[in-house]
């Protein structure tokens, strides 16, 4: 699950809502404190480009980041529960109220079902 938000190539894969695409080369990650975290989600009615600074990274279980532009904080924790699978929790906070309508919370919703179905591709059979 770590390399899945961390590596670009992963992120590639899943990353942002359904209907938009994020390029490899649109992707940016300094996973460091301090380091950037950018993603270019491209769809048919145009780009919208997530600009974040990391400021919190603890490889494999947590990983925070705030984007400058509004504020909004993002922290994702990971919890392995033995078993093969990893619970994870995202909490947002200043979250622009754009993002808090139902349309906006339904796409993030999809971000989260293409990110169930890259694990599921990539689980060995």
């Amino acid at each position: 699950m770590w390399r899945c938000l961390t590596e670009p190539a992963e992120l590639a894969r899943f990353w942002g809502p359904r209907g938009i695409t994020t390029p490899l080369d649109g992707i940016v990650v300094e996973l460091r404190p301090g380091g950037r975290f950018e993603t270019l989600m491209v769809g048919d009615h145009g780009s919208y480009r997530m600009v974040a600074t990391f400021t919190e990274v603890v490889p494999p279980e947590r990983l925070a980041w705030v984007e400058p532009a509004s504020g909004m904080h993002t922290t994702s924790t990971l919890d392995d529960l033995g078993d093969g699978t990893t619970a994870v929790v995202i909490h947002q906070r200043h979250v622009p109220e754009a993002m808090r309508t139902p349309e906006a919370r339904a796409g993030f919703a999809t971000s989260l079902d293409k990110l169930e179905e890259h694990l599921q591709a990539r689980r060995p059979t």
